[in-house]
């Protein structure tokens, strides 16, 4: 009787790269710039891409009202700066509704801007993961593109 044993080793370890490999689901772009040195860069870039901001809430301003409160628990990661910024765009939103209302749920999306030791990273929940097998999905990948294009062009 033959052992089946290395074409089960193998296909796990195949599996575990490619799981390895597999997009993450959050994307981040780094650089070594404060927060203040490419927020407004950013925003500029998303506009251009005609992603709007609607919304641009200081997070790490609201969390530090909390900060006796939590005590130790308060900043762990000794973060300077968290912003967010909330954007949208129309056309696209509506090419989803179009193939699949319920990815409406991704409307509108946002980025979270971090700082620490004077690098900023933004951080984007990729809509593609969410999106799984949605009739919408191309739409929603295409979406996701062009978000990163316009962060990387404003943070470079």
């Amino acid at each position: 009787m033959k052992t089946r044993y290395p074409t089960v080793v193998l296909m796990l370890f195949l599996s575990f790269f490619a799981r390895a490999h597999a997009e993450p689901h959050v994307f981040a772009h780094s650089v070594g710039k404060p927060l203040t040195a490419v927020y407004d860069k950013l925003v500029s870039s998303l506009e251009a891409a005609r992603l709007y901001v609607v919304l641009e809430p200081d997070i790490g301003r609201n969390l530090s009202g909390f900060a006796e409160r939590w005590g130790d628990d308060y900043n762990r990661n000794k973060l300077d700066a968290i912003r967010g910024l909330v954007f949208c765009n129309g056309w696209y939103a509506n090419q989803v509704s179009n193939k699949d209302p319920r990815m409406l749920a991704l409307c509108p999306l946002s980025i979270t801007l971090i700082e620490k030791e004077g690098g900023t990273t933004a951080l984007f929940a990729r809509p593609s993961v969410i999106a799984g097998d949605s009739p919408a999905k191309d739409v929603i990948v295409e979406l996701e593109e062009h978000v990163i294009t316009a962060i990387k062009r404003g943070m470079d």
